[in-house]
């Protein structure tokens, strides 16, 4: 049972099981304050383990957990509230922690879709030099997802990201590279970072055998060629 029809959801199409709750359906906008959306999330969590109560129950949270300077968010505390919802009520669930998931369509403002439009527009982009992202490729986290499935690795948090962060200058540096322009940059000495410890799926990255460079190139070939 696959709820959502965004970009984590639609990974899991051709892999969909009856035992399971892909649910990946919710607030997603780190700036939202909005409690009707909040509770509309809440509300259709409560329904469907209500509703489910044998299936191993799947929600795609956040790494923004971890970051200091949304600590006390409206965003931060609603999405542990869900989750702790989720580890009370279900006899079998996998809560993940996803990073900066890239992958084919999704919302427009996120982070790569902003940066790759703006370079392709020539737009000036404002450029935070102290601030890092962890993108990871969401095939990686549909595979990671199943991986996880397969082991058995139920009733834990898993945090699910890549192995390194990016800082943006890196990021735009690539993209460069990659599209064979020079973008116009506004620095800024701003900004912030925070580390995702990944015990669970370092492995899988270790197993790729690519470095940073190679891994965000080939996710703009996949998505942005």
């Amino acid at each position: 049972m696959i709820i959502g029809n965004g970009l984590i959801a639609n990974l899991f199409k051709d892999t969909d099981r009856e035992d399971v709750v892909f649910f990946a359906s919710g607030v997603s906008n780190s700036l939202e304050t909005r409690t009707e959306e909040f509770l509309r999330e809440e509300d259709l969590i409560r329904k469907i383990i209500g509703e489910n109560p044998e299936k191993i129950f799947i929600y795609f949270s956040t790494c923004s957990i971890y970051d200091s300077s949304k600590t006390g968010s409206d965003y931060v505390l609603h999405k542990l509230k869900m989750e702790q919802i989720i580890k009370n009520g279900c006899k079998k669930f996998m809560i993940l922690r996803v990073s900066n998931a890239v992958g084919k369509g999704g919302n427009p403002n996120l982070l790569l879709n902003y940066f790759v439009r703006s370079a392709k527009n020539n737009d000036t982009i404002d450029v935070h030099t102290k601030a890092t992202r962890n993108l990871i490729d969401a095939e990686d986290v549909r595979n990671i997802t199943l991986d996880l499935l397969e082991k058995n690795e139920l009733n834990k948090i898993i945090n699910v990201a890549y192995i390194e962060n990016y800082s943006i200058i890196e990021i735009l540096e690539i993209i460069e590279r990659f599209y064979h322009k020079k973008l116009n940059l506004n620095l800024i000495k701003n900004g912030s970072g925070f580390d995702i410890n990944i015990p669970d799926v370092g492995d899988y990255f270790r197993d790729k055998a690519t470095n940073k460079e190679c891994y965000l190139s080939e996710i703009l070939e996949k998505y942005y060629a």
